[in-house]
Protein backbone atom coordinates (compact mmCIF):
# COMPACT_ATOMS: atom_id res chain seq x y z
CA UNK A 1 0.00 0.00 0.00
CA UNK A 2 1.29 3.30 -1.52
CA UNK A 3 1.87 6.04 1.43
CA UNK A 4 2.15 9.48 1.29
CA UNK A 5 5.46 10.91 0.90
CA UNK A 6 7.60 13.98 2.20
CA UNK A 7 10.56 14.66 0.33
CA UNK A 8 12.93 16.77 2.32
CA UNK A 9 14.76 18.10 -0.74
CA UNK A 10 15.52 17.55 -4.79
CA UNK A 11 18.68 17.22 -6.31
CA UNK A 12 18.43 18.59 -9.72
CA UNK A 13 21.81 18.09 -10.32
CA UNK A 14 23.54 15.71 -13.56
CA UNK A 15 23.68 12.11 -11.96
CA UNK A 16 27.64 12.74 -12.38
CA UNK A 17 28.09 15.58 -10.25
CA UNK A 18 26.02 14.17 -7.41
CA UNK A 19 28.53 14.09 -4.59
CA UNK A 20 28.41 11.35 -2.04
CA UNK A 21 29.95 14.13 0.59
CA UNK A 22 27.76 16.53 -0.49
CA UNK A 23 24.46 14.43 -0.08
CA UNK A 24 25.97 13.53 3.51
CA UNK A 25 26.06 16.39 4.33
CA UNK A 26 22.89 17.80 3.08
CA UNK A 27 21.45 14.87 4.93
CA UNK A 28 22.86 15.53 7.84
CA UNK A 29 21.43 19.58 8.18
CA UNK A 30 18.20 18.19 7.41
CA UNK A 31 18.26 16.16 10.58
CA UNK A 32 19.34 19.20 13.05
CA UNK A 33 23.09 18.69 12.42
CA UNK A 34 24.39 22.07 11.29
CA UNK A 35 27.18 23.47 12.30
CA UNK A 36 30.67 21.40 12.27
CA UNK A 37 31.12 20.31 15.63
CA UNK A 38 27.74 18.88 15.75
CA UNK A 39 28.56 17.11 12.83
CA UNK A 40 31.78 15.70 14.37
CA UNK A 41 30.32 14.86 17.06
CA UNK A 42 27.52 12.85 15.81
CA UNK A 43 30.02 11.58 12.68
CA UNK A 44 32.31 10.33 15.70
CA UNK A 45 30.65 10.12 18.76
CA UNK A 46 32.71 9.89 22.47
CA UNK A 47 33.71 6.91 23.92
CA UNK A 48 31.32 5.76 26.29
CA UNK A 49 33.19 5.59 28.88
CA UNK A 50 33.82 9.66 28.80
CA UNK A 51 30.08 10.22 29.58
CA UNK A 52 28.91 12.26 32.89
CA UNK A 53 25.63 12.10 35.00
CA UNK A 54 25.26 15.61 33.11
CA UNK A 55 25.73 14.07 29.75
CA UNK A 56 22.61 11.01 30.55
CA UNK A 57 20.62 12.95 32.58
CA UNK A 58 21.37 11.66 35.70
CA UNK A 59 20.98 13.14 39.58
CA UNK A 60 24.84 12.65 41.02
CA UNK A 61 23.35 13.16 44.24
CA UNK A 62 21.35 10.15 43.66
CA UNK A 63 23.79 7.94 42.08
CA UNK A 64 26.38 8.47 44.58
CA UNK A 65 23.89 7.57 47.08
CA UNK A 66 23.23 4.11 45.66
CA UNK A 67 26.87 3.72 45.00
CA UNK A 68 27.20 4.24 48.62
CA UNK A 69 25.01 1.96 49.32
CA UNK A 70 25.69 -1.09 47.22
CA UNK A 71 29.77 -0.34 48.25
CA UNK A 72 28.19 -1.39 52.16
CA UNK A 73 26.96 -4.27 50.72
CA UNK A 74 29.77 -5.74 49.30
CA UNK A 75 32.21 -4.59 52.20
CA UNK A 76 29.44 -6.22 54.46
CA UNK A 77 28.69 -9.31 52.56
CA UNK A 78 25.18 -8.69 52.44
CA UNK A 79 22.62 -10.63 50.26
CA UNK A 80 22.26 -8.31 47.14
CA UNK A 81 19.23 -9.60 44.69
CA UNK A 82 19.32 -7.89 41.19
CA UNK A 83 15.31 -8.11 40.15
CA UNK A 84 15.53 -7.32 36.48
CA UNK A 85 12.62 -7.74 34.16
CA UNK A 86 12.14 -10.05 31.56
CA UNK A 87 12.64 -8.40 28.13
CA UNK A 88 15.87 -8.10 26.50
CA UNK A 89 16.48 -4.45 28.14
CA UNK A 90 15.88 -6.00 31.11
CA UNK A 91 17.73 -9.26 30.77
CA UNK A 92 20.92 -7.50 29.69
CA UNK A 93 20.56 -4.75 32.34
CA UNK A 94 20.16 -7.83 34.82
CA UNK A 95 23.40 -9.57 33.59
CA UNK A 96 25.35 -6.01 33.31
CA UNK A 97 24.54 -5.66 37.15
CA UNK A 98 25.05 -8.72 38.57
CA UNK A 99 28.09 -9.73 36.72
CA UNK A 100 29.57 -6.46 37.88
CA UNK A 101 28.54 -6.81 41.29
CA UNK A 102 29.85 -10.98 41.80
CA UNK A 103 33.31 -9.61 40.38
CA UNK A 104 33.67 -6.91 42.94
CA UNK A 105 33.41 -9.46 45.34
CA UNK A 106 29.68 -9.03 46.20
CA UNK A 107 27.37 -12.06 47.22
CA UNK A 108 24.50 -11.23 44.90
CA UNK A 109 22.00 -13.35 42.87
CA UNK A 110 19.92 -12.38 39.63
CA UNK A 111 15.81 -12.77 40.45
CA UNK A 112 13.76 -12.21 37.28
CA UNK A 113 9.73 -12.23 37.85
CA UNK A 114 7.79 -14.95 35.50
CA UNK A 115 5.48 -12.86 33.68
CA UNK A 116 2.28 -14.86 33.66
CA UNK A 117 2.59 -16.01 37.35
CA UNK A 118 4.24 -12.71 39.06
CA UNK A 119 4.13 -9.69 36.44
CA UNK A 120 6.06 -6.91 35.41
CA UNK A 121 8.25 -5.91 37.95
CA UNK A 122 8.50 -5.58 41.86
CA UNK A 123 5.36 -7.57 43.07
CA UNK A 124 4.92 -9.15 47.21
CA UNK A 125 4.81 -12.22 45.02
CA UNK A 126 8.22 -11.57 43.48
CA UNK A 127 9.69 -9.91 47.14
CA UNK A 128 8.66 -12.93 49.40
CA UNK A 129 10.34 -15.32 46.32
CA UNK A 130 13.68 -13.56 46.33
CA UNK A 131 13.69 -13.37 50.49
CA UNK A 132 12.55 -17.05 50.72
CA UNK A 133 15.22 -17.88 47.80
CA UNK A 134 18.43 -15.49 49.04
CA UNK A 135 17.17 -13.63 52.39
CA UNK A 136 18.34 -10.35 50.56
CA UNK A 137 19.24 -7.13 52.90
CA UNK A 138 18.89 -5.26 49.49
CA UNK A 139 17.52 -5.15 46.02
CA UNK A 140 18.27 -3.65 43.25
CA UNK A 141 16.20 -2.77 40.45
CA UNK A 142 17.22 -3.00 36.73
CA UNK A 143 15.06 -1.49 33.98
CA UNK A 144 11.67 -1.38 36.49
CA UNK A 145 10.94 -0.09 39.66
CA UNK A 146 9.96 3.51 39.36
CA UNK A 147 6.14 3.26 39.51
CA UNK A 148 6.94 0.45 42.19
CA UNK A 149 5.98 2.85 45.44
CA UNK A 150 3.46 0.25 47.18
CA UNK A 151 5.57 -2.88 46.57
CA UNK A 152 8.76 -0.55 47.63
CA UNK A 153 7.40 -0.04 50.96
CA UNK A 154 6.34 -3.75 51.26
CA UNK A 155 10.18 -4.77 51.27
CA UNK A 156 10.77 -2.36 53.34
CA UNK A 157 8.67 -3.18 55.65
CA UNK A 158 10.13 -6.27 55.84
CA UNK A 159 13.53 -4.88 56.25
CA UNK A 160 15.04 -5.01 52.80
CA UNK A 161 16.23 -1.66 51.73
CA UNK A 162 15.44 -1.46 47.67
CA UNK A 163 17.48 0.62 45.22
CA UNK A 164 15.41 1.38 42.07
CA UNK A 165 17.16 2.08 38.69
CA UNK A 166 14.86 2.88 35.57
CA UNK A 167 14.37 4.85 32.51
CA UNK A 168 10.80 4.82 32.61
CA UNK A 169 8.49 7.90 32.63
CA UNK A 170 8.20 8.83 35.89
CA UNK A 171 4.93 9.15 37.86
CA UNK A 172 3.47 11.21 40.24
CA UNK A 173 4.42 9.65 42.91
CA UNK A 174 7.79 7.79 43.31
CA UNK A 175 8.60 5.08 45.95
CA UNK A 176 10.58 6.23 49.01
CA UNK A 177 13.81 4.97 47.89
CA UNK A 178 17.03 5.50 46.30
CA UNK A 179 16.48 6.18 42.57
CA UNK A 180 18.66 6.42 39.89
CA UNK A 181 16.57 7.61 37.26
CA UNK A 182 16.89 8.71 33.36
CA UNK A 183 14.33 8.50 30.21
CA UNK A 184 17.92 9.86 27.89
CA UNK A 185 19.14 5.86 28.53
CA UNK A 186 17.63 2.16 28.10
CA UNK A 187 17.25 -0.09 31.07
CA UNK A 188 20.38 -1.49 30.36
CA UNK A 189 21.73 1.90 29.76
CA UNK A 190 21.09 3.37 33.66
CA UNK A 191 22.50 -0.35 34.67
CA UNK A 192 25.35 -0.10 32.48
CA UNK A 193 26.41 3.40 33.62
CA UNK A 194 25.36 2.82 37.32
CA UNK A 195 27.54 -0.61 37.33
CA UNK A 196 31.06 1.44 35.62
CA UNK A 197 30.45 4.24 38.02
CA UNK A 198 30.41 1.76 41.12
CA UNK A 199 33.85 0.29 39.53
CA UNK A 200 35.37 3.49 38.89
CA UNK A 201 34.33 4.58 42.48
CA UNK A 202 36.36 1.73 44.13
CA UNK A 203 39.27 2.24 41.42
CA UNK A 204 38.59 -1.10 39.75
CA UNK A 205 38.01 -0.56 36.43
CA UNK A 206 39.10 -3.65 35.29
CA UNK A 207 37.17 -5.78 37.51
CA UNK A 208 34.61 -6.31 34.15
CA UNK A 209 36.04 -5.72 30.89
CA UNK A 210 33.54 -2.48 30.39
CA UNK A 211 33.45 -3.14 26.70
CA UNK A 212 31.81 -6.38 27.14
CA UNK A 213 29.30 -4.44 29.50
CA UNK A 214 29.01 -2.07 26.86
CA UNK A 215 28.28 -4.58 24.03
CA UNK A 216 25.35 -5.66 26.44
CA UNK A 217 23.79 -2.44 26.64
CA UNK A 218 24.13 -1.65 23.13
CA UNK A 219 21.71 -5.27 22.45
CA UNK A 220 19.16 -3.78 25.28
CA UNK A 221 19.61 0.10 23.78
CA UNK A 222 18.73 -1.59 20.21
CA UNK A 223 16.06 -3.92 21.70
CA UNK A 224 14.12 -1.49 23.80
CA UNK A 225 13.88 0.82 20.45
CA UNK A 226 15.72 4.25 22.12
CA UNK A 227 16.56 7.09 19.75
CA UNK A 228 20.27 6.24 18.52
CA UNK A 229 21.68 9.55 18.69
CA UNK A 230 23.79 11.05 21.02
CA UNK A 231 24.81 9.21 24.40
CA UNK A 232 22.54 6.14 22.94
CA UNK A 233 24.75 6.21 19.30
CA UNK A 234 27.72 6.50 21.53
CA UNK A 235 27.00 3.28 23.51
CA UNK A 236 25.31 1.32 20.69
CA UNK A 237 28.17 2.16 17.71
CA UNK A 238 30.95 1.12 20.56
CA UNK A 239 28.74 -1.94 21.90
CA UNK A 240 28.49 -3.39 18.27
CA UNK A 241 32.39 -3.16 17.49
CA UNK A 242 33.23 -5.11 20.92
CA UNK A 243 30.26 -7.62 19.44
CA UNK A 244 31.91 -8.22 16.23
CA UNK A 245 34.64 -9.13 18.38
CA UNK A 246 33.27 -10.35 21.56
CA UNK A 247 34.49 -13.84 23.32
CA UNK A 248 32.00 -13.79 25.77
CA UNK A 249 30.78 -17.28 25.43
CA UNK A 250 26.97 -17.21 26.14
CA UNK A 251 26.35 -14.47 23.46
CA UNK A 252 28.54 -16.39 20.69
CA UNK A 253 26.49 -19.35 21.00
CA UNK A 254 23.46 -17.22 20.31
CA UNK A 255 24.67 -15.32 17.41
CA UNK A 256 25.91 -18.84 16.01
CA UNK A 257 22.54 -20.12 16.50
CA UNK A 258 20.77 -17.33 14.61
CA UNK A 259 22.65 -17.73 11.78
CA UNK A 260 24.18 -14.06 11.98
CA UNK A 261 27.86 -13.48 10.58
CA UNK A 262 29.09 -11.76 13.06
CA UNK A 263 31.98 -9.99 11.27
CA UNK A 264 28.77 -8.03 9.88
CA UNK A 265 26.39 -8.04 12.97
CA UNK A 266 24.31 -4.76 12.65
CA UNK A 267 21.21 -3.23 14.54
CA UNK A 268 19.12 -4.85 12.07
CA UNK A 269 21.03 -8.84 13.65
CA UNK A 270 20.16 -7.12 16.93
CA UNK A 271 16.93 -6.01 16.36
CA UNK A 272 15.43 -8.77 14.60
CA UNK A 273 17.46 -11.93 15.27
CA UNK A 274 19.07 -11.40 19.07
CA UNK A 275 16.67 -9.50 21.09
CA UNK A 276 13.53 -12.10 19.48
CA UNK A 277 15.77 -14.90 21.09
CA UNK A 278 16.28 -13.27 24.32
CA UNK A 279 12.62 -11.71 24.25
CA UNK A 280 11.37 -15.36 23.64
CA UNK A 281 11.93 -16.43 26.93
CA UNK A 282 10.25 -13.87 29.13
CA UNK A 283 6.82 -14.33 26.76
CA UNK A 284 6.67 -17.77 26.75
CA UNK A 285 8.73 -19.88 29.45
CA UNK A 286 11.28 -18.16 31.88
CA UNK A 287 13.57 -15.31 31.44
CA UNK A 288 15.97 -16.48 33.90
CA UNK A 289 18.10 -18.90 31.05
CA UNK A 290 18.48 -16.04 28.99
CA UNK A 291 20.14 -14.42 31.79
CA UNK A 292 22.26 -17.68 32.31
CA UNK A 293 23.10 -17.69 29.00
CA UNK A 294 24.76 -14.10 28.71
CA UNK A 295 26.58 -15.05 31.87
CA UNK A 296 27.90 -18.30 31.20
CA UNK A 297 31.44 -18.96 30.59
CA UNK A 298 30.95 -22.99 29.64
CA UNK A 299 30.71 -23.44 26.38
CA UNK A 300 28.59 -26.89 26.28
CA UNK A 301 26.10 -25.33 28.45
CA UNK A 302 25.96 -22.27 26.29
CA UNK A 303 25.21 -24.26 23.06
CA UNK A 304 22.24 -25.72 24.60
CA UNK A 305 20.81 -22.71 26.11
CA UNK A 306 21.04 -20.68 22.74
CA UNK A 307 19.26 -23.82 20.74
CA UNK A 308 16.28 -23.33 23.72
CA UNK A 309 16.07 -19.66 23.22
CA UNK A 310 15.86 -20.50 19.21
CA UNK A 311 13.25 -22.79 19.74
CA UNK A 312 11.00 -20.94 22.00
CA UNK A 313 11.46 -18.26 19.61
CA UNK A 314 10.19 -20.38 16.52
CA UNK A 315 7.05 -21.41 19.03
CA UNK A 316 6.38 -17.24 19.82
CA UNK A 317 6.62 -16.61 16.13
CA UNK A 318 3.95 -19.11 15.47
CA UNK A 319 1.94 -18.04 18.42
CA UNK A 320 2.50 -14.37 17.11
CA UNK A 321 0.90 -15.22 13.67
CA UNK A 322 -2.21 -16.92 15.26
CA UNK A 323 -2.85 -14.21 17.44
CA UNK A 324 -2.31 -11.40 14.65
CA UNK A 325 -4.48 -13.69 12.58
CA UNK A 326 -7.67 -13.71 15.07
CA UNK A 327 -7.27 -9.83 15.71
CA UNK A 328 -7.48 -8.39 12.68
CA UNK A 329 -10.53 -10.61 12.73
CA UNK A 330 -11.62 -8.54 15.37
CA UNK A 331 -10.76 -5.23 14.23
CA UNK A 332 -13.80 -2.78 12.82
CA UNK A 333 -12.85 -2.09 9.08
CA UNK A 334 -12.35 0.54 8.77
CA UNK A 335 -11.11 0.77 11.78
CA UNK A 336 -11.37 3.30 14.85
CA UNK A 337 -8.76 5.92 15.53
CA UNK A 338 -7.55 3.43 18.36
CA UNK A 339 -7.95 -0.02 18.04
CA UNK A 340 -8.76 -1.98 21.65
CA UNK A 341 -9.30 -5.52 21.40
CA UNK A 342 -9.41 -8.36 24.00
CA UNK A 343 -9.87 -11.90 24.12
CA UNK A 344 -9.09 -15.23 26.85
CA UNK A 345 -7.20 -16.96 24.39
CA UNK A 346 -4.40 -14.32 23.75
CA UNK A 347 -1.38 -15.02 25.58
CA UNK A 348 0.24 -11.94 27.41
CA UNK A 349 3.56 -12.97 26.57
CA UNK A 350 2.64 -11.87 22.79
CA UNK A 351 0.30 -9.20 23.45
CA UNK A 352 2.81 -6.44 22.75
CA UNK A 353 4.09 -7.87 19.71
CA UNK A 354 -0.18 -8.34 18.72
CA UNK A 355 -0.78 -4.57 18.90
CA UNK A 356 2.40 -3.84 16.95
CA UNK A 357 1.66 -5.40 14.37
CA UNK A 358 -2.05 -3.84 13.94
CA UNK A 359 -0.72 -0.57 14.42
CA UNK A 360 1.78 -1.28 10.74
CA UNK A 361 -1.69 -2.72 9.15
CA UNK A 362 -3.78 -0.46 9.83
CA UNK A 363 -1.60 2.60 11.26
CA UNK A 364 -3.82 3.39 14.37
CA UNK A 365 -2.56 2.88 18.24
CA UNK A 366 -3.65 -0.45 19.22
CA UNK A 367 -4.53 -2.05 22.83
CA UNK A 368 -4.16 -5.41 23.04
CA UNK A 369 -5.91 -7.24 26.06
CA UNK A 370 -5.25 -10.75 27.67
CA UNK A 371 -8.05 -11.26 29.31
CA UNK A 372 -7.74 -13.91 33.08
CA UNK A 373 -9.38 -14.52 35.94
CA UNK A 374 -10.84 -11.48 37.08
CA UNK A 375 -7.97 -9.09 35.84
CA UNK A 376 -6.63 -8.51 32.35
CA UNK A 377 -3.02 -7.77 31.28
CA UNK A 378 -2.65 -5.12 28.25
CA UNK A 379 0.39 -4.01 25.74
CA UNK A 380 -0.23 -0.85 23.68
CA UNK A 381 1.65 0.38 21.08
CA UNK A 382 1.35 3.91 19.28
CA UNK A 383 2.09 6.11 15.79
CA UNK A 384 4.29 9.43 16.22
CA UNK A 385 1.87 12.38 18.03
CA UNK A 386 -0.07 9.57 20.20
CA UNK A 387 1.26 9.02 23.57
CA UNK A 388 0.41 6.17 24.79
CA UNK A 389 0.82 6.16 28.13
CA UNK A 390 0.10 9.29 28.66
CA UNK A 391 -3.34 8.44 27.54
CA UNK A 392 -3.96 5.59 29.54
CA UNK A 393 -2.71 7.10 32.51
CA UNK A 394 -5.26 9.35 32.64
CA UNK A 395 -7.48 6.71 33.23
CA UNK A 396 -5.45 5.68 36.21
CA UNK A 397 -8.88 5.46 38.23
CA UNK A 398 -9.39 2.53 36.06
CA UNK A 399 -6.28 0.46 36.63
CA UNK A 400 -4.41 -1.55 38.90
CA UNK A 401 -0.57 -0.02 37.10
CA UNK A 402 0.37 1.31 34.25
CA UNK A 403 3.79 2.23 32.82
CA UNK A 404 5.69 2.60 29.68
CA UNK A 405 6.84 5.13 27.02
CA UNK A 406 4.98 7.50 24.76
CA UNK A 407 5.20 4.71 22.01
CA UNK A 408 4.66 1.72 24.14
CA UNK A 409 2.88 0.66 27.52
CA UNK A 410 1.57 -2.05 29.31
CA UNK A 411 -1.31 -2.17 32.26
CA UNK A 412 -3.44 -4.44 34.37
CA UNK A 413 -7.15 -3.73 34.45
CA UNK A 414 -10.25 -5.26 36.51
CA UNK A 415 -12.25 -7.11 33.69
CA UNK A 416 -15.60 -5.14 34.95
CA UNK A 417 -13.57 -1.40 34.09
CA UNK A 418 -12.44 -2.72 30.48
CA UNK A 419 -15.53 -1.54 28.61
CA UNK A 420 -15.34 1.82 29.46
CA UNK A 421 -11.83 2.03 30.02
CA UNK A 422 -12.27 0.90 26.16
CA UNK A 423 -14.71 3.83 25.87
CA UNK A 424 -12.07 6.36 27.15
CA UNK A 425 -9.07 5.93 25.27
CA UNK A 426 -11.49 5.75 22.11
CA UNK A 427 -12.58 8.73 23.01
CA UNK A 428 -9.11 10.52 23.68
CA UNK A 429 -7.87 9.13 20.27
CA UNK A 430 -10.85 11.05 18.99
CA UNK A 431 -10.19 14.03 20.59
CA UNK A 432 -6.09 13.87 19.39
CA UNK A 433 -6.02 12.19 16.32
CA UNK A 434 -6.75 14.43 12.88
CA UNK A 435 -6.50 13.11 9.42
CA UNK A 436 -3.07 14.17 9.10
CA UNK A 437 -1.57 12.17 12.13
CA UNK A 438 -3.25 9.14 10.47
CA UNK A 439 -1.67 8.96 7.19
CA UNK A 440 1.17 7.13 6.94
CA UNK A 441 4.19 9.25 5.86
CA UNK A 442 7.27 7.96 4.25
CA UNK A 443 10.03 10.76 4.93
CA UNK A 444 12.32 10.60 1.93
CA UNK A 445 15.81 12.19 1.98
CA UNK A 446 16.33 12.96 -1.10
CA UNK A 447 14.73 12.70 -4.67
CA UNK A 448 17.95 11.11 -6.55
CA UNK A 449 18.51 10.62 -10.19
CA UNK A 450 18.99 6.98 -10.41
CA UNK A 451 22.28 6.96 -12.14
CA UNK A 452 23.92 9.04 -8.52
CA UNK A 453 23.20 5.28 -6.93
CA UNK A 454 26.75 4.14 -6.41
CA UNK A 455 29.72 2.00 -4.45
CA UNK A 456 31.05 5.62 -3.90
CA UNK A 457 27.08 6.88 -2.46
CA UNK A 458 27.13 3.56 -0.68
CA UNK A 459 30.38 4.18 1.20
CA UNK A 460 29.45 7.38 2.05
CA UNK A 461 25.95 6.64 3.70
CA UNK A 462 27.70 4.25 6.32
CA UNK A 463 28.92 7.09 7.98
CA UNK A 464 25.52 7.28 9.54
CA UNK A 465 25.33 4.28 10.44
CA UNK A 466 24.75 2.82 13.48
CA UNK A 467 20.75 2.83 11.69
CA UNK A 468 17.68 2.86 14.19
CA UNK A 469 14.79 4.73 16.23
CA UNK A 470 15.91 8.32 15.96
CA UNK A 471 18.57 7.68 12.83
CA UNK A 472 17.19 5.66 10.29
CA UNK A 473 19.13 4.81 7.25
CA UNK A 474 19.13 7.35 4.09
CA UNK A 475 15.92 7.41 2.19
CA UNK A 476 15.59 7.99 -1.31
CA UNK A 477 13.53 8.41 -4.14
CA UNK A 478 13.57 8.23 -7.91
CA UNK A 479 10.72 8.65 -10.34
CA UNK A 480 10.02 7.33 -13.32
CA UNK A 481 12.07 4.37 -13.30
CA UNK A 482 11.57 1.60 -15.46
CA UNK A 483 11.51 -1.85 -14.03
CA UNK A 484 12.88 -4.67 -16.85
CA UNK A 485 12.37 -7.70 -14.80
CA UNK A 486 10.31 -8.56 -11.72
CA UNK A 487 9.91 -11.88 -10.11
CA UNK A 488 8.10 -13.14 -7.08
CA UNK A 489 10.28 -14.75 -4.47
CA UNK A 490 10.81 -16.19 -1.12
CA UNK A 491 9.53 -19.66 0.38
CA UNK A 492 6.37 -17.64 1.02
CA UNK A 493 6.12 -16.13 -2.33
CA UNK A 494 5.98 -12.60 -0.57
CA UNK A 495 8.87 -10.59 -2.12
CA UNK A 496 9.80 -9.27 -5.15
CA UNK A 497 12.93 -8.99 -7.12
CA UNK A 498 13.50 -6.77 -9.66
CA UNK A 499 15.42 -5.03 -12.26
CA UNK A 500 15.47 -1.20 -12.83
CA UNK A 501 16.84 1.28 -15.04
CA UNK A 502 16.46 5.07 -15.98
CA UNK A 503 16.04 7.33 -19.19
CA UNK A 504 19.38 9.09 -18.41
CA UNK A 505 21.51 5.54 -17.85
CA UNK A 506 22.04 2.16 -19.91
CA UNK A 507 22.49 0.09 -17.21
CA UNK A 508 20.49 -1.57 -14.77
CA UNK A 509 20.39 -2.30 -10.98
CA UNK A 510 18.96 -5.03 -9.37
CA UNK A 511 16.19 -4.37 -6.19
CA UNK A 512 14.21 -6.01 -4.18
CA UNK A 513 10.97 -5.64 -2.29
CA UNK A 514 9.69 -7.27 0.87
CA UNK A 515 6.68 -7.78 1.30
CA UNK A 516 5.50 -6.30 -1.88
CA UNK A 517 4.40 -9.40 -3.94
CA UNK A 518 1.02 -8.13 -4.33
CA UNK A 519 1.88 -5.56 -6.58
CA UNK A 520 3.26 -8.01 -8.60
CA UNK A 521 0.35 -7.94 -11.11
CA UNK A 522 0.19 -3.94 -11.89
CA UNK A 523 4.14 -3.13 -13.00
CA UNK A 524 3.83 -3.79 -16.54
CA UNK A 525 6.98 -4.35 -18.20
CA UNK A 526 8.93 -1.39 -18.66
CA UNK A 527 6.25 1.01 -17.61
CA UNK A 528 7.54 4.19 -15.32
CA UNK A 529 7.15 3.95 -11.59
CA UNK A 530 8.37 5.92 -8.59
CA UNK A 531 10.66 4.20 -5.84
CA UNK A 532 11.44 4.91 -3.03
CA UNK A 533 14.19 2.87 -1.91
CA UNK A 534 17.53 2.31 0.60
CA UNK A 535 20.98 1.52 -0.78
CA UNK A 536 22.41 -1.94 -0.04
CA UNK A 537 25.80 -4.16 -0.30
CA UNK A 538 24.19 -7.48 -1.62
CA UNK A 539 27.16 -10.36 -0.55
CA UNK A 540 26.34 -13.49 -2.19
CA UNK A 541 29.20 -16.63 -2.38
CA UNK A 542 32.12 -13.94 -2.71
CA UNK A 543 30.19 -11.23 -4.74
CA UNK A 544 29.48 -7.69 -3.67
CA UNK A 545 27.05 -5.85 -5.86
CA UNK A 546 24.91 -3.07 -4.92
CA UNK A 547 20.88 -2.75 -4.53
CA UNK A 548 18.25 -0.98 -4.15
CA UNK A 549 16.04 -2.00 -0.98
CA UNK A 550 12.56 -1.07 -2.21
CA UNK A 551 10.26 0.84 0.80
CA UNK A 552 7.25 2.31 -1.31
CA UNK A 553 6.73 1.92 -4.97
CA UNK A 554 3.84 4.55 -6.62
CA UNK A 555 2.51 3.88 -10.05
CA UNK A 556 1.97 6.83 -11.75
CA UNK A 557 -1.46 7.54 -13.18
CA UNK A 558 -2.34 7.54 -16.54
Amino acid sequence: MSRKWHIRQEISKDAGSVSGKELLFAILKDRGLVTPEDQEAFLHPVAPDTLTTRDVGINKTDLNKAISRIQKAIKEKESIVVYADYDADGITAGAIMWETLWKLGARVMPYIPHRVDEGYGLSEKGIDAAREQYDPSLIITVDHGITAKAQVAYAQKLGIEVIVTDHHVKPDILPHCTIVHTTLLSGSGVSWFTATSLMKSLEKSDAVNEAELTALAAIGTIADILPLVGINRSIVKSGLDTIRKTKRTGLNALIEEAGIEKETLDTFSVSHMLSPRLNAMGRLDHAIDALRLLCTHDAMKAKLLAQKLGLTNKERQQLTVDTVTHAKDLVSKPAKKLIFISHETYNPGVIGLVAGRLVEEYWRPSVVLSIGDGFAKASARSIPGFNIVEAIRSCSDLLVDVGGHPMAAGFTVAVKNIPLLKKRLEAIAEKQLDKETLTRTLYIDAQIPLAAVTQALWQEMRALSPFGFGNYEPLFATKNVHVTDVRVIGATRKHLKLKVRSDETSGVLDAVAFNMADMYGALESDAPVDVAYTVDMNEWNGKRNLQLKIKDIIIPAT
